[in-house]
């Protein structure tokens, strides 16, 4: 299939069992909407948890075959971890042809530097989960955990997420949102003017300057009740439902 001079970007699918509308959209993304392009990138929580490469529970087996049939159908796929599926490895990468990103990832979006993020790292307020975060990424807490049997995994990950929703519940909406001084610090590090992220669930596109210039941050949508891609060609965006 030709495809078209544009890139897709997506975030915080939350993909699971009990989501079943969401993954039969995305799966339908992956099959007519996604081919289309000549990339896709995939900006972190594709999935509402991630307990282990080896893990085929449904619905994993099927979004890894589809993700596989695009990567082969020519379609480049970047993946880039979010904070529920940061153990997805090298073995998920090979069964589906999914490129890693760094957290922090500088790409050329048709000739403006646009840095790529989950957006976690963003919401400096957060001190407890800035903590969590640190010690779940080292080699020592991930083997601890991928060294267990899947079922407890499993378990572990249902909890997980009921002690997440507990603790959110208590937080104010500020500190889980981003801290304009840690995006302006971030966006300075690394060179760019306009960056793209996901995470907070709160869509929109910001204007403002940095160093007497104007730049721009786009916010991913969660997929919900609808599918939200953003597109981009050398014209510019759009924003697009499926």
């Amino acid at each position: 299939m030709p495809k078209r001079k544009e890139s897709l970007f997506i975030s915080d699918l939350h993909l699971s069992a009990g989501r079943r509308a969401t993954v039969r959209r995305f799966l339908q993304f992956l099959r007519h909407r996604a081919p289309q392009a000549e990339r896709l990138y995939i900006l972190g929580d594709l999935f509402d948890a991630w307990v282990g490469d080896d893990d085929n529970t449904p619905p994993n087996r099927a979004v890894k075959r589809a993700l596989r049939a695009l990567s082969d159908s020519g379609t480049e796929i970047y993946y880039q971890h979010g904070n529920r599926d940061f153990l997805i490895g090298e073995r998920f990468l090979r069964e589906t042809g999914c490129r890693p990103l760094p957290d922090h990832a500088v790409i050329d979006l048709y000739g403006t530097p646009t840095l790529l993020m989950h957006g976690d790292l963003l919401c400096s307020d957060d001190l407890p989960y800035l903590a969590f975060r640190a010690l779940s990424r080292t080699a020592e807490w991930r083997d601890n955990i991928l060294g267990k049997p899947l079922l407890l995994r499993l378990l572990g990950a249902r909890w997980y997420r009921l002690r997440s929703y507990w603790h959110k519940s208590k937080k104010s909406g500020e500190i889980m949102d981003v801290n304009q001084d840690t995006v302006r610090e971030t966006m300075q590090r690394h060179g760019a003017t306009r960056l793209i992220h996901g995470h907070t669930h709160r869509p929109a596109v910001h204007d403002f300057q940095l160093d007497g210039a104007p730049v721009q941050r786009f916010v991913l949508a969660e997929w919900d009740d609808q599918g939200s891609v953003s597109c981009w060609t050398p014209e510019g965006y759009r924003l697009e439902n499926c």
